[in-house]
């Protein structure tokens, strides 16, 4: 008797597929996954025998999802080039390299066990937006499958192809001693040779793979990892601390005091560092970004433009591929270095080598190239719970509300605002370079808040009353998971 198959809609995300593995999803779900997406693969390519990549991270179950999703992707006709035990940036790396049709890459990133997912991408270096996914979904669930014979053979070595690519040309000739941590995660048999290979004294923490996860998960936001960095980098009087999340897209920085370096600040600093040899650059950052980068006068200076666009790995990968931007950042930590500095995609290694370029080339320690920069007061991510389908609809409210405050020049804490910018939510500045952002979260029933001033503390926290005061009169706004 077949087994039957399990497969929650709720799993296709915005830009990936998640799932609890057998609670959410079983093994015939993720077949049928594999024959949604090697459909539709076929669609957007034309062939009828696609090339796909693929290939898995070091979870206990992660071999036996990609062999289901294998097999559906082989049902529809897609020839499968394997490069086994990887990182998501390995597999859009070997898309550029072996020149294949599209990527799919089993993982659940920093994910807590029991996870599982797939990233996917069909055109180089981009990976699936919203409306691919939801193509996908309809696809896989509503069973619009195509069938073919597929073949599949095994890329050898194709790790040392992908950590010789980071190496060449990356080399540097001061010695930077990094601490270089992996949560136990994939990127445990990556990050060190390759920070080493480019000239690194290397300080391994938790670098032996290990998919139960003993310590933390490998994810550079949650703070049990960055003060496990912190502590190593003081105890080995290291320049720099590296932290990587579980598929290898993410890095997190701690400086060599053992303070955590915000990702918005990390890359200005990488930004400052690249413009005066690229003149002329396009930098694209996420609205939850600093205000710093408009009207920074390193990359004024280097006739530089910054654009703010929307949150979401997805999308900041997009607009540095069709805006031809040298450079992507954001705020959690996904940066994209497009040609000739990388392939447009987020490697959280590539980005620890723009680090250590930026230390290469400037006779200063990191908290003193952080020290240049004008001190900014900014809150964390705030997320007040709004229902899923209410949330648009009280942000659009909200827009018309500022835009209303704007137009009549009301001043908040003596500032008229200056700016308003709608591409995702609406993210409001005044005159000072202070701003607030108010937007729905992509994957969860809340709202996203950040406000920042160069001024002051008070004026930060004076544009956040001011938000969550128009925030409770809509009357449909519930607790927040953390407060200023």
């Amino acid at each position: 008797m077949n087994e039957k198959i399990k497969i929650d809609p709720y799993g296709f995300r915005e830009y990936d597929a998640r799932w609890l593995y057998e609670k959410d999803i079983n093994s015939q779900g993720i077949k049928n996954l594999g024959k949604g997406l090697g459909t539709q693969i076929k669609i957007h390519t034309k062939k009828n025998n696609p090339r796909v990549i693929v290939g898995h991270d070091y979870r206990s179950y992660s071999e036996e999802i990609k062999i289901a999703l294998k097999k559906g992707l082989l049902s529809t006709g897609c020839n499968i080039e394997d490069v086994g035990l990887s990182l998501s940036p390995m597999v859009y790396f070997a898309q550029f390299n072996l020149d294949a049709d599209a990527v799919a890459m089993v993982t659940a990133s920093h994910n807590e066990n029991g996870w599982t997912g797939v990233k996917m991408g069909i055109k180089k270096g981009l990976t699936h937006a919203p409306e691919e996914m939801k193509e996908l979904k309809d696809i896989t669930l509503n069973e619009k499958f195509t069938s073919g014979e597929g073949n599949e053979k095994q890329i050898e070595n194709f790790q040392q192809v992908y950590k010789d690519d980071l190496i060449s040309g990356n080399k540097i000739n001061k010695k930077i001693k990094a601490v270089v941590a992996c949560g136990n995660g994939t990127a445990g048999i990556f990050a060190p040779d390759i920070l080493r290979g480019i000239g690194c004294e290397v300080i391994e923490l938790d670098c032996e793979l290990d998919w139960t996860f003993p310590k933390y998960n490998p994810n550079p936001e949650d703070l049990e990892m960055l003060q496990a960095i912190a502590k190593a980098v003081k105890d080995n009087n290291a320049d720099i601390g590296f932290g990587f999340d579980g598929d290898g897209d993410r890095v997190g920085v701690i400086d060599n005091q053992g303070n955590e370096i915000f990702s918005d600040k990390i890359g200005l600093l990488i930004a400052r560092n690249l413009s005066t040899k690229h003149k002329n650059s396009k930098f694209i950052v996420d609205v939850k970004s600093t205000g710093l980068y408009s009207k920074d006068k390193v990359l004024l200076q280097n006739n530089c433009e910054t654009i703010y666009w929307k949150t979401g790995h997805s999308h900041i990968k997009r607009k540095v591929n069709t805006e031809k931007a040298l450079a992507g950042f954001e705020k959690s930590g996904h940066f994209f270095f497009n040609q000739p500095l990388g392939y447009g995609y987020d490697d959280g290694i590539n980005s620890a080598i723009h680090v250590c370029h930026l230390l290469n080339s400037q006779n200063k320690k990191m908290n003193e190239i952080l020290n240049e920069l004008p001190n900014t007061y900014q809150t964390p991510t705030m997320a007040p719970f709004c229902k899923d389908e209410e949330k648009y609809q009280v942000v659009d409210e909200l827009v018309k509300q500022i835009k209303e405050i704007k137009n009549s020049k009301t001043k908040i804490d003596d500032q008229i605002i200056t700016e308003v910018l709608t591409v995702n939510g609406i993210r409001f500045s005044f005159e000072d370079g202070s701003w607030g952002l108010i937007r729905a979260s992509s994957n969860k029933p809340s709202l996203v808040i950040v406000t920042e001033s160069p001024t002051s503390e008070i004026r930060k926290k004076k544009i956040f009353n001011f938000i969550d005061d128009l925030l409770q009169k809509t009357g449909k706004i519930g607790e927040y998971d953390q407060k200023i």
